[in-house]
């Protein structure tokens, strides 16, 4: 009997229990695997004792529908950065992943599919460099791995945030308020942008386009008349200003080594009050209703297909790869070409371009 472990990492993104499903219910298909699925992330394998749970039709049963993963996940900790507290009560983070390799190997674990973002599969390169037998499936709802034409959970994460933009349009309305809506995005624009075209937004604020707030202003008041209009500004969590400034704290906690953004809402009104515009300005973040609830049916069909490949790349034996949807096929890429770029909106995309050409102002 094979033996795979199943792996999710890095913040939750609505389909990921979709995946999960698409494995198991394929692997049931062969008569000679086993899956299991490991506790929040590869931290259920370096604990002790080991937090592990079989996998089969029945546990995988009705959640297709459910956002979350049923194995829980974290972006705190993994084997290259595991977190140990020392005799003084003091936190250092150690490289363990050689132990954690021999312990799946005592474990009798055969191959491993880890579901995750850029983060996850940089672990995955490193886990393959160093002879595990492993595949990647790309999740991140910022839609940032370029290999893949799209990654699952984005597309709830873009319709999730065109429905505040939607709500928020008519209480602006009412009101003769600015809006602003300050949504997920570290390093790309993409749910930022989709949202503001889908919904309508008169400005878009994204990490790729650095803006000048008094191209906002400019805009706000061609919105205004006697006192009367409103206008809607939706910005990406990892937008810069024209310094290339952006807007966080560095994180302190054990085991997580990532800026950890936010504030560029409340910033952008204190700049465009700063900047001279006396209209009301409220501030609303989107946050983790991004990431949570019930995936749409494009990210459960994507999810699903993408959980059947990884499956077949690992009865093939094809390690060191990463499943990718290259219109209109599944196909599979190496963890190097994964992660050679980064997804990013281009200032001279089409996308930019309608939006513009909506009459969109970036601000840049």
């Amino acid at each position: 009997m094979k033996r795979l472990m199943v792996v999710t990492g890095g913040g939750d993104c609505p389909g990921l229990n979709a995946v999960i499903r698409a494995i198991v219910k394929r692997a049931s298909q062969e008569k000679d695997w086993e899956v299991i699925g490991c506790i929040e992330s590869f931290n259920g394998v370096l604990r002790e004792p080991t937090e592990v749970v079989v996998l089969d039709n029945d546990s995988v049963s009705g959640i297709l529908i459910q956002g979350g993963t049923i194995i829980g996940t974290t972006n705190k900790g993994g084997p290259f950065a595991y977190p140990v507290k020392r005799s003084d009560g003091t936190w250092e983070t150690v490289d363990v992943s050689d132990q954690m390799i021999r312990k799946l190997q005592y474990m009798g674990v055969d191959a491993v599919i880890n579901i995750g973002g850029d983060g996850s599969q940089r672990i995955s390169k490193a886990l393959y460099d160093k002879g595990l037998n492993i595949i990647g499936v790309p999740k991140t709802i910022d839609n940032d791995l370029s290999m893949t034409d799209f990654t699952f959970g984005f597309q709830t994460a873009v319709q999730i945030a065109t429905e505040a933009v939607d709500k928020l349009v008519t209480t602006a309305a009412s009101h003769n308020r600015i809006f602003v809506l300050e949504v997920m995005g570290r390093d790309a624009g993409w749910i930022a942008l989709n949202a503001a075209i889908a919904g309508g937004a008169d400005v878009c604020v994204i990490p790729e386009i650095p803006y000048d707030i008094n191209k906002i202003k400019e805009k706000i008041e061609s919105r205004y008349k006697k006192g009367r209009g409103f206008c809607i500004i939706v910005v990406a969590e990892g937008s810069r200003n024209a310094r290339g400034e952006k807007v966080g704290l560095k994180a302190d906690e054990p085991g997580y080594s990532n800026f950890k953004l936010g504030g560029i809402g409340q910033t952008l009104k204190l700049e465009l009050q700063q900047a001279g515009v006396e209209h009301d300005i409220r501030v609303s973040v989107l946050g983790h209703l991004q990431r949570g609830g019930t995936p749409i049916a494009y990210d459960r069909v994507l999810a699903s297909e993408f959980g059947v490949k990884a499956f077949e790349l690992a009865k093939s034996g094809e390690f060191g790869k990463m499943v990718a949807y290259k219109h209109p096929d599944i196909i599979a890429v190496t963890l190097e070409e994964a992660l050679k770029e980064p997804h990013l909106v281009s200032p001279d995309s089409f996308l930019v371009q309608t939006a513009k050409g909506l009459g969109i102002e970036f601000g840049g």
